[in-house]
């Protein structure tokens, strides 16, 4: 009970959040008047690529990042084409166009070179493990699928984590330059330990099942927030 309403609020948040950070960013694409953010950057060695970027970036985030909710809920697991086309879209702009402009962005970001880093390190980690979901998904490696995207996740939410500490630190008066560099990397780090953490918790051996419903609660990239049961005595023979 506690897992699964804990899923669902996670969801919700995590949408909350992405529909926020969209809404307040929509004056970056005025192109007649830079928003305060983007004179703050000036000058830039390479205005128009920067701004290119940011805007791109912004794009492909309101994009992918609810594509990503959507595909963690078990609605959409259940609807193997439905599941299967937006997960090539999903892959698709995050691949080509959340991960680059992100990384262009990441050189300029406020809090030097420390952030920067940070920034770099999540692009990495969503670039890699999105990679690795989509040949598993194309091997039908269901459990290693389920597990890289959920570190795509967690890498995404660290815009909404970050952004709810910055507020936070900047509230008990911490130095906005430590506090760009914590608000960072705190989230960065935990949702990579976080996740691994969920993948490798020890398996309950209350009640055993069958292989196929084992197999299809594995594969649930929500699998991990709910109980999970042991294997049967034939499963475990077999390895699996």
């Amino acid at each position: 009970m506690l897992g699964h309403w804990g899923t669902r609020g996670f969801l919700l948040l995590m949408l909350l959040g992405s529909v926020f950070i969209t809404i307040t960013s929509l004056p970056y694409f005025d192109f007649e008047t830079l928003p305060p953010f983007v004179i703050e950057k000036l000058p830039l060695r390479f205005e128009a690529l920067w701004l290119a970027a940011l805007r791109i970036h912004v794009a492909a985030a309101a994009l992918s990042f609810p594509s990503c909710l959507v595909l963690m809920t078990r609605a959409s697991q259940r609807r193997v084409r439905f599941h299967r086309w937006l997960g090539r879209f999903t892959g698709t702009v995050v691949l080509f166009a959340l991960v680059p402009s992100g990384t262009v962005l990441a050189f300029d970001a406020k809090g030097g070179s420390l952030v920067t880093l940070g920034f770099l390190l999540s692009a990495l980690v969503v670039a890699s493990a999105m990679v690795v979901g989509v040949q598993a998904a194309r091997r039908r490696d269901l459990l290693l699928h389920a597990h890289a995207m959920r570190h795509v996740l967690g890498q995404m939410s660290v815009a909404v984590v970050s952004r709810a500490m910055i507020v936070g630190l900047d509230a008990v008066g911490l130095d906005p330059e430590i506090a760009y560099v914590v608000a960072l990397w705190v989230p960065v780090l935990a949702s990579v330990a976080v996740v691994e953490w969920l993948s490798r918790r020890p398996v309950s051996k209350r009640k055993p099942v069958e292989r196929n419903e084992r197999i299809g609660r594995e594969s649930s990239p929500l699998a991990v927030m709910l109980p999970v049961r042991a294997l049967s005595g034939s499963v475990a023979r077999d390895g699996r």
